[in-house]
C-alpha cells in the first residue's frame, strides 16, 4: 500500500488563505486604483468581524473550560477549540484588521484625526487583551489556568465594550 497524501493542518491552511487574501487585497489596490478603496474596506469589515466572533468566543471558551477536571475528555477537547479558534480565526482576523485599516487610513489621510488616535488607542487595547487570551490558551494547554469561571465572564465583556467605543468613534468621529 502506498503513502497517503498528508492532510495539511488547519492552521496551514488558515496561513495559505491569509497569504491568497493579502496577495488578492493588493492586486486590487493596485490594478483598481481609486475603485479599490471601497472593496478593501469591505475587506476590512469583514476582518473585523472575524476577529471580534473569536474575540468574543474564545472567553465563553474558557468559561466553559474552568468546569472540565485536567485531563478530561471535556478538557482535552476544549483544548483542541480554543487552539483552532486562536490559530485559524482570530490571529489571522486581526493581522488583515491590522493591515487593511492602517492602509484604508493612510489611503484616506485620516493620520491627523484626534478619532483615529483615539480609535488607535483602544485597537492596540484590544491587540493586548488578543495577546492576554492567547496567553491564556497555552495556559489552558498546560493545566495551568488561574483565573474562575466568574472572572472568565469579566473578562468577556472587554472585548465588547472595547468594540462598540471603537464603532461609535468611526461613525461618529467626535473630535
Amino acid at each position: 500500500m502506498g503513502e497517503g497524501r498528508r492532510e495539511d493542518s488547519p492552521a496551514k491552511r488558515a496561513a495559505v488563505a491569509l497569504a491568497v487574501t493579502g496577495v488578492l487585497c493588493l492586486a486590487v489596490a493596485v490594478l483598481a486604483g481609486e475603485a479599490a478603496y471601497p472593496w478593501l474596506k469591505a475587506a476590512h469589515v469583514i476582518a473585523v468581524i472575524s476577529w471580534m466572533a473569536g474575540m468574543l468566543y474564545l472567553p465563553r471558551l474558557f468559561i466553559y473550560h474552568c468546569g472540565a477536571a485536567p485531563g478530561s475528555e471535556t478538557s482535552e477537547t476544549f483544548k483542541v477549540m480554543e487552539q483552532r479558534l486562536l490559530r485559524i480565526i482570530v490571529n489571522p482576523a486581526m493581522i488583515a484588521t491590522w493591515v487593511l485599516g492602517l492602509w484604508l487610513a493612510w489611503r484616506a489621510g485620516y493620520f491627523t484625526d484626534g478619532w483615529l488616535h483615539a480609535k488607535l488607542a483602544l485597537v492596540f487595547t484590544l491587540s493586548g487583551v488578543h495577546g492576554f487570551f492567547s496567553a491564556s490558551v497555552r495556559r489552558f494547554a498546560e493545566d495551568r489556568n488561574r483565573l474562575t469561571a466568574r472572572q472568565w465572564r469579566i473578562w468577556n465583556e472587554v472585548p465588547a465594550v472595547l468594540m462598540a467605543l471603537i464603532v461609535i468613534l468611526v461613525i461618529v468621529k467626535p473630535f
